[in-house]
């Protein structure tokens, strides 16, 4: 059922049981109801040609940092016109955007955003869309902890300056609680996690991953895991 969901998303009209075809075709019809009257309805647009545009141009870019001057250049906008859009595309729940993790000592960057689209069947790159899937269930367990629990979690993701990478950390009181790395396949630990893992021992780690049935625990007490065994945690 994971590949299904990969392929699918988890909106109940395409899955479960709708097929790929169907999946499209409710991806595409989302998307111009949300370009053509959703978005409208917030804000004047002169020009839907580029929003559209614009949103066509996001799915590429999940799992990197989101640089709005890039877009700016790429699709001949303004930045405070990309700036605004994005906003409400958010406000519109077609994606969601995580800072960065940046404590002091760990050199990490400041500003740079990732997104993740709550359609995520977008996605043309599998790893990505993956990275995706998982961010979209963090972010769910997230605000259950809050609804059920009271507990002020934050989805963030860790990036420093030498270039290492962790996809996900939750934070809670500005102190990491969960570290995950998602992969599609078991082969080999994540540098990152584990330099993350070494400066915070305590924190549960886990690296995930999409296909392979190896579940194991690693001399730094690294979680090496079934993406559908983590997920069903959550």
């Amino acid at each position: 059922h994971l590949e299904a969901l990969l392929n699918l998303t988890g909106c109940p009209a395409p899955f479960p049981g709708g097929g790929a075809a169907r999946a499209r075709r409710w991806s595409v019809e989302y998307r111009n109801r949300l370009i053509r009257e959703e978005v409208t309805s917030l804000e004047s647009v002169r020009d839907l040609g580029a929003l559209e545009q614009l949103m066509l141009a996001l799915p590429e870019r999940v799992g990197s940092p989101l640089s709005r001057n890039a877009l700016r250049e790429d699709l001949q906008l303004n930045h405070q016109t990309v700036s605004r859009w994005l906003d409400i595309f958010e406000r519109l729940y077609a994606i969601f955007r995580l800072p960065p993790f940046g404590a002091p000592r760990l050199r990490a960057v400041k500003q740079e955003q990732k997104h993740y689209h709550y359609d995520w069947s977008l996605v043309p790159e599998e790893g990505a869309r993956f990275e995706n899937l998982v961010a979209s269930h963090l972010l769910k367990w997230v605000h259950h902890q809050f609804d059920t629990e009271g507990r002020e979690l934050e989805l963030r993701y860790f990036r420093d300056v030498d270039g290492r990478e962790v996809d996900f950390i939750v934070v809670e009181r500005r102190r990491p609680v969960l570290m995950v790395e998602a992969k599609l396949t078991s082969s080999g630990v994540s540098q990152s996690l584990r330099y993350m893992k070494a400066r915070f021992p305590k924190v549960d780690a886990y690296q995930v991953h999409l296909r392979g049935a190896d579940a194991r625990v690693t001399d730094e007490a690294i979680r090496l895991w079934p993406a559908a065994r983590f997920l069903a945690t959550l």
